[in-house]
This record gives structure tokens, sequence and C-alpha cells, in this order.
């Protein structure tokens, strides 16, 4: 599967995440035409994820992101009360999305080597899509609410066990030979990170997701491999 495959079979877009986001806040959310609703979300995020990234979040205002959006005040606050709020969406949402996709593409009868290369694949491809969106989640942790950053640590941590289970799964299968899976796994879900944090050194070097992700799948696989099987 190619980056281009993983974009046309997945459907991630900020227009789909936006229309889940509406159906799960109905309650909260003062805007009732999904049209309509979708539509701003979707202005809001891509703003704030675009001054997020420029300024910081801690610094954008919500009259900046007013500014920019196009959008009233009082229009804002139909979507969320604070400023605070909108940054809890967009990290819970965002540890969501990664988990699901992630869970949705893993086959759980394949083998082990299948499962490692399709979560590699499938984690750099979906931070590929959504770059903003991770670097944003990233970069904003420590201005979290600690509730919101034990959710953050949670929500790595079981992005690890994904790959901790596979390792675990491939010492089984005697097709990999892994001393530490936990350390083994965070050393990959270190390795995805770099592509969205420091994304600027591969497009300077003219680096694409396709290359990235065979380096890291064929130097983890030729790491861990049982050199007896």
């Amino acid at each position: 599967m190619t980056f281009d495959e993983f974009k046309q079979m997945a459907m991630v877009s900020m227009t789909e995440i936006c229309r889940e986001i509406f159906h799960e806040k109905q309650t909260s959310i003062k805007i009732k035409k999904e049209a309509v609703a979708v539509k701003n979300l979707v202005n809001i995020f891509n703003t704030a994820l675009k001054l997020s990234n420029e300024k910081g979040f801690q610094t954008m205002s919500l009259r900046d992101l007013s500014r920019n959006t196009g959008l009233s005040m009082g229009a804002l606050y139909s979507y969320f009360a604070s400023k605070e709020e909108l940054l809890e969406i967009i990290q819970d949402q965002g540890r969501r999305l990664t988990r699901k996709i992630l869970t949705r593409q893993i086959d759980p009868n394949s083998s082990s080597d299948e499962k490692l290369c399709t979560a590699i694949r499938t984690h750099l491809y979906l931070t590929e899509v959504l770059h903003k969106w991770f670097y944003f989640s990233f970069m904003e942790t420590k201005n979290l609410e600690k509730k919101q950053q034990k959710k953050s640590v949670e929500g790595e941590l079981a992005t690890e066990q994904i790959f901790i289970d596979i390792l675990k799964q491939g010492n089984r299968e005697k097709l990999f030979h892994v001393e530490n899976p936990i350390l083994t796994a965070s050393v990959i879900k270190s390795m995805l990170q770099d592509w969205y944090v420091k994304r600027w050194k591969y497009t300077l070097r003219q680096i694409t997701v396709d290359e990235y992700c065979n380096f890291v799948i064929d130097f983890i696989k030729s790491a861990i491999k049982n050199k007896e099987s």
C-alpha cells in the first residue's frame, strides 16, 4: 500500500473529523444545521492549527481566531465555551482517530510481521495526511491541564501498547527476537514521531513519506529479526 492508496482508502479528512465531532457534541453545539456546523468547524480547526503552529496555542487569542476565520466571537462560542475546551477537543479527537485507524487497518488474524509493517505504515501515512494536527498535539501537550496531560500520556502509551503486543506475538511466533518489547516499542514510536515533529528536515532532504516508511520498516525488522528462524 502506498501513501496515495492509503488516502483514498482511509478517507481521513478534516471534514470527516468535524462531522464526527458535530454528532458527538450536538447537545453543546448551538448550530443545528449539520452542513453549516461542519463547514465552520473545519474553518475553526484549520485556522486554530495554523495559528498555533505559527505562534503557539497559548499566545493565540480567540480574537485572533475570530479575525482569521471571519466568524464573530459569538459564532465561535456556538461551538465551544472556551479556548481550553477547543484545545481539549483537538487533543481528544487526535488520540481517538489514531487509535481507531490503527485498529481498523491491522488484521488481527495476520502474522506479527504483517502487523508490524501495517502499524508502522498506517501511523506514518495518517500523520502525513493530518500533519498539522499531530504536530499541534505533540507541541501543546505541555499546556494542557493535569487531567488532559494524563489523557495525552495514556494515548501515547496506548499506541505503544499496540507495538508491544505485536512484538510479543513475534517472539511467540519466533519471527522476532526482542529482549525488551517495551523499550523497542518506545523507540519505534519515537521514529514515527520524528516524521511529523521534524518534518522540515525530511522536506529539505526531499525524502517522501513512502521512502521514510520503507526505511523505518526495514530498519526495525533488521534489528528484531530472529536470526535462527
